[in-house]
C-alpha cells in the first residue's frame, strides 16, 4: 500500500511538473506587463501543447523528464513495460515538438540501442501515429499509450529491425532469448545491445 501511495504521489508530482512548466512558459511569452506582441505571443501549436500536458494520463509504466524545465517541446519519456516481453527493461524515448503541431507528429526516438521489431539500431520508431495515420485529433497521450503497446506487442508486419522480426515470426521462443540477451547488454547476430535492465 506503501508502495502504491509512493508511485501515485510520484505520478502527481511529475503532472504538476509539466504544467508549471507549462505554465512558466507561457508567462514568459506573454510578457510582465499584461501586453504581448505579435512575436511573443503563445502560438497555437504551445497553447495546445500545454493543455496536452496538463491534462496528460500516464499509466504506472510511464515517467516524463523536462531536461529543461523551460522547453517543454521538448522532453523525455521513460517506459518501464509492466508486462510482455520486455518486462525488466527501462526504455528512454526523446520526444520533439514542432510548432506544426498537432498538423505534424512529435518526432520520436529511442535513446538505447534495443531488440525490437519496430524499432531500428539508430532508436528510430516504426508507430503508425507518428508517421501515416497522424492526425490532429490526437494527443500526446496517445503517443505515450502507442510505444507502450510496441513494448507490449511488437509488430512484426511493418518492422524497422527485419532481422528480429523474422525471428518474431519464425522462432518465437530465439525471439525471447534474444530479447533477455540484448536488454542484458549482450550480443545479438554480433550487434552489441545496451543495458537497459530496469534497477529500483
Amino acid at each position: 500500500m506503501l508502495k502504491l501511495r509512493e508511485q501515485q504521489r510520484k505520478k502527481q508530482e511529475q503532472a504538476a511538473a509539466a504544467a508549471a512548466a507549462a505554465k512558466a512558459n507561457a508567462g514568459e511569452s506573454n510578457g510582465t506587463n499584461g501586453e504581448s506582441s505579435p512575436s511573443s505571443r503563445v502560438s497555437s501549436a504551445q497553447a495546445l501543447l500545454q493543455k496536452h500536458l496538463t491534462e496528460l494520463e500516464l499509466p504506472k509504466s510511464t515517467n516524463i523528464e523536462f531536461p529543461d524545465p523551460k522547453d517543454f517541446f521538448n522532453f523525455k519519456l521513460v517506459i518501464s513495460p509492466a508486462g510482455g516481453y520486455y518486462s525488466k527493461g527501462s526504455f528512454t524515448f526523446t520526444v520533439e515538438v514542432t510548432q506544426n503541431f498537432p498538423f505534424e507528429p512529435p518526432k520520436v526516438k529511442c535513446n538505447n540501442k534495443i531488440y525490437h521489431p519496430n524499432i531500428d539500431l539508430e532508436g528510430n520508431v516504426c508507430l503508425n501515429i507518428l508517421r501515416e495515420e497522424w492526425r490532429p485529433v490526437l494527443s500526446i497521450n496517445s503517443v505515450v499509450m502507442g510505444l507502450n503497446h510496441l513494448f507490449l506487442e511488437p509488430n512484426p508486419n511493418d518492422p524497422l529491425n527485419k532481422q528480429a522480426a523474422n525471428t518474431f515470426v519464425k522462432d518465437i521462443d530465439q525471439f525471447k532469448r534474444n530479447v533477455s540477451i540484448s536488454m542484458s547488454g549482450g550480443y545479438v547476430d554480433r550487434v552489441y545491445f545496451d543495458d537497459v535492465r530496469f534497477r529500483r
